[in-house]
């Protein structure tokens, strides 16, 4: 056998690796308990080609930590673990070795908050851990112009600081809109501050190799780890039971929110009914649908979730929210745009006290004396 050295060219065993990952990841679509019906099949396969672009952006075209750059690991069109409607995603990769800034314009969005992560879905225990955060719950400080600055660095610095570990290796943005319509997004940038070059490297065999098989592994380690949680909450349907918050954030979720995650199921005659009888002091709050495979729904042109801007409240205070195939007429229907059954999220965002929403299942035709029109 060759040997390699640092300058011997990548032979195709290493494409034909990546590809033979990506084909084993295909089988998570067809697990036994997973739906089979066309659109719940189909969107599967398509899911594997979002979670391949996500991961292509992450290992391959923004993986150079010296010279970090912010991309979007989900959106419109990939879509990861009941990625949040009202959230604009930025993610960069970075070296916790070192120190970096992002600074930018602090925008209008309703929350703006900053996690620094190790660890990732493609590693062997599934784990995207938050090692630190800062955000404008806990004190973001904003400049007289608008405009923010961030500090990431193992020692502490003045102004926002956001602690990093060795083993950082990344920083993910959360911006949450309360109206999409009206809000602007942060708009930033991230910089190393004691780059020693100032140019990239020239792209190496071995980096091709190394990013080539991280980026199969994510799409294999994201797929089984959320069709995993999907299995889990199958066995439940139609209830919102609290999720287990610390692996929560085990997996780079913000310590502001309290998260929720179901499963609905329902008749074609049946409609879910969610209450909320209270609501406590909060940045935001809003609940979603989403598909088998935890992807959210086709927000762009369906109403599949609400928040506490868009909900229309009872006049107790409370909220009703109607999960329903049919449009029964009231405020607050989500579409399931065809789908039977899925799985949903709940959250609380920077809320000062916890109320769980309670759930039931209700014939089409029972909802009219409950909802008023």
């Amino acid at each position: 056998m060759a040997v390699e050295t640092p300058n011997t060219p990548v032979d195709i065993d290493a494409w034909e690796a990546f590809c033979d990952e990506l084909k084993s990841a295909g089988q998570q679509i067809i697990r036994p308990e997973t739906p089979a019906d066309d659109v719940s099949r189909a969107e599967g396969w398509r899911y594997l080609t979002r979670l391949t672009r996500i991961a292509l952006d992450m290992f391959m075209e923004c993986s150079d930590r010296d010279f970090p750059s912010f991309y979007r690991p989900s959106h419109e069109t990939a879509k990861i673990g009941a990625d949040n409607p009202d959230n604009y995603y930025l993610r960069a990769e970075i070296n916790g070795q070192h120190d970096y800034k992002i600074s930018g314009t602090r925008g209008t969005v309703a929350y703006l908050g900053f996690i620094a992560i190790a660890g990732g879905y493609e590693e062997k225990d599934g784990n995207m851990r938050s090692i630190s955060a800062i955000d404008t719950h806990t004190g973001l400080e904003v400049n007289e112009d608008g405009t923010i600055d961030v500090i990431l660095s193992q020692t502490p610095k003045p102004g926002n600081w956001l602690k990093t570990t060795a083993d950082t290796l990344a920083v993910l943005v959360r911006e949450t809109y309360l109206d999409r319509k009206t809000e602007t997004f942060a708009d930033l940038k991230i910089t190393r501050l004691d780059a020693s070059s100032n140019k990239p490297a020239a792209l190496s065999g071995q980096k091709l190799k190394t990013d080539l098989a991280k980026t199969a592994a994510f799409v294999k380690g994201t797929a089984t780890l959320f069709a995993d949680w999907a299995e889990g909450f199958k066995a439940f349907p139609n209830t919102l039971p609290p999720a287990d918050q610390a692996y929560c954030q085990k997996l780079g979720g913000d310590p502001n929110i309290y998260y929720y995650h179901g499963y609905f199921n329902l008749a074609e005659d049946e409609v879910l009914l969610i209450e909320l009888d209270e609501l406590p002091s909060c940045d935001n709050w809003n609940f979603q649908l989403n598909n088998y495979w935890m992807e959210s729904l086709e927000y762009r042109y369906v109403q599949i979730h609400v928040n506490k801007h868009t909900a229309v409240y009872r006049d107790d205070g409370g909220v009703s929210i109607v999960v329903a195939a049919k449009d029964p007429q009231c405020p607050n229907w989500l579409d399931t745009t065809g789908h039977t059954e899925g799985t949903m999220a709940f959250r609380w965002i920077g809320a000062d006290r916890i109320v769980h929403p309670h759930c039931r299942v209700l014939k089409s035709s029972e909802l009219s004396h409950l909802i008023a029109k």
